[in-house]
């Protein structure tokens, strides 16, 4: 496995690598958050939410993939092939139904040679653009599958594409300006963001070559904040950003 050959260190020590079109600044941010659920009251409240210690209805979150996006929250259905949005200003949940045939339920989950990631068949993501959903179906073979979320009332399935890469080979995904990006599994200390799929052209890219060092061995959800632009990591029980810089470049990684 190599680096990409524009790869540069800046003035702070940062290690820049680059691909056609990101560019992922590879040092951890001050922004190192522990995250203890055990800390968490199951009595307590956040606004005038209350969270439960148990399961308390249908509209419950299932799997680590979750996104707030324009006043609501996406997350995967519990125990549907759907997505839920909940209204933060009304309170209320309308959801999505995904194609028939999409796989759900910890039946086609991200994984690595070792192990997968449970309840991770659906995976939201954001970009510039709005909310995406990656998934797969018995239809495309296991293959992933990108679909642009409407932000209609309810919300609606958008323009739909399809890949060539086995979704059961990736431990995650996100978007960044129209772009999808799936990362693989290398060692304890590092996943790679190996492949591109470009929603414009339809381009495909299976030599991305970009190195994410990891602080703890899993990364259970990966997600683009096109707020601050930022990739969001949450890796055992931490809460990890990643600086990232776009730009387009002549070179490709070989």
């Amino acid at each position: 496995m190599g680096y990409l050959p524009q790869a540069e260190e800046l003035p702070s020590g940062w290690w820049l690598s680059q691909s056609d079109d990101l560019f992922v600044d590879l040092e951890l941010t001050a922004a190192e958050e522990e995250i203890s659920a055990s800390g968490i009251n199951p009595e307590s409240y956040s606004g005038n939410i209350q969270i439960a210690s148990s399961n308390p209805t249908t509209n419950t979150i299932q799997g680590p993939s979750n996104v707030l996006y324009g006043g609501a929250l996406y997350y995967n259905c519990y125990n549907r092939d759907a997505v839920c949005r909940f209204n933060l200003t009304t309170k209320r949940v309308t959801s999505l139904q995904l194609p028939k045939g999409t796989r759900y339920n910890s039946k086609s989950n991200f994984c690595h040679l070792e192990d997968c990631y449970v309840y991770t068949d659906l995976d939201l993501a954001t970009d510039e653009s709005g909310v995406w959903v990656v998934y797969t179906t018995t239809q495309a073979l296991g293959n992933l599958v990108l679909s642009k979320v409407e932000e209609t009332e309810p919300p609606k399935l958008g323009k739909t594409w399809h890949t060539s890469v086995y979704k059961r080979s990736v431990t995650n995904t996100f978007m960044a300006c129209g772009i999808l990006y799936a990362t693989r599994y290398i060692d304890t200390n590092v996943d790679e963001v190996f492949y591109s799929f470009d929603t414009t052209t339809g381009m495909e890219n299976f030599k991305v070559g970009i190195i994410i060092n990891k602080v703890s061995s899993y990364i259970f959800s990966l997600n683009y904040s096109p707020v601050d632009q930022m990739l969001y990591a949450f890796c055992d029980g931490k809460m990890v950003s990643y600086k990232a810089l776009f730009g387009y470049s002549e070179h490709y990684f070989s």
